[in-house]
């Protein structure tokens, strides 16, 4: 994280400089949200789409076409060349990326419109909103130092990642209502944590080149993203009314 700038130096930022970068990213974080939404909600009012995106069985339970995990393995896809080579993108190459995943992103969360009422969806989101709101303002004002707790919420990622995973085969309620659960709490913490890391980000981004601070701009944006969005899409398991 040494070389953000050409030569490598490292300037120290004023608090301004980090109300600026952290306003830039959630202001591209609320873009992708939105795009995200929008796409999601034509795909799942379309048939075409539908038909598309899900295979609907003789008794009417909608599951994953092959194109939605191709969409799927391409969003992995672009999250790990995005943070990989984030030294190395434009500013505009990593702001297309954050924007294409976002739409990817819609496309495979329509699910939600068909499995939850739209009232319950935006009742969801509203907690959630809520909730990143009050984590993301703990993490950046607090003087604790959240790095231990990180390592532990990373942990718990792996596991939820793993469990995940196995449950595509096992089918366990249980099991998906204990990832559920700790999901919650995992994302949350996440929150918190990303918050602070990106703050700290922020005092050392280089004043004058606007090329490198958009790109960092981006790779912060997509972080708290896709913290929201998981979060979401815990919360909707336990709160959301289905259809």
């Amino acid at each position: 994280m040494a070389n953000y700038s050409p030569n490598g130096s490292i300037i120290e930022q004023s608090g301004s400089r980090i109300q600026t970068y952290m306003s830039h990213v959630y202001g591209w974080m609320t873009v992708g949200l939105l795009l995200t939404a929008l796409v999601a909600w034509y795909a799942s009012s379309s048939e075409a789409m539908q038909q598309l995106l899900f295979v609907i069985d003789y008794r009417g339970y909608y599951s994953l076409s092959v194109l939605s995990w191709i969409l799927i393995i391409a969003e992995l896809g672009l999250v790990f060349a995005l943070s990989g080579m984030i030294n190395r993108l434009s500013g505009s190459a990593a702001t297309t990326m954050f924007m294409l995943y976002s739409v990817l992103s819609g496309l495979t969360l329509s699910s939600i419109f068909i499995a939850y009422t739209s009232s319950s969806i935006v009742s969801v989101f509203f907690i959630t909103a809520g909730m990143f709101a009050t984590l993301a303002f703990y993490g950046y004002t607090t003087k604790r130092d959240l790095s231990a707790f990180g390592r532990f919420l990373f942990m718990g990622l792996v596991g939820i990642v793993i469990a995940s995973l196995v449950n595509m085969f096992m089918h366990s309620a249980p099991l998906m209502w204990a990832i559920t659960y700790i999901g919650v709490f995992v994302f949350a913490g996440l929150t918190a944590y990303d918050t602070q890391k990106l703050k700290e980000l922020g005092e050392h981004l280089p004043q004058d080149d606007q090329n490198v601070f958009r790109r960092f701009v981006i790779l912060g944006s997509l972080t708290l993203y896709l913290d929201f969005i998981n979060l979401f899409i815990m919360l909707l398991r336990v709160f959301a009314d289905r259809r």
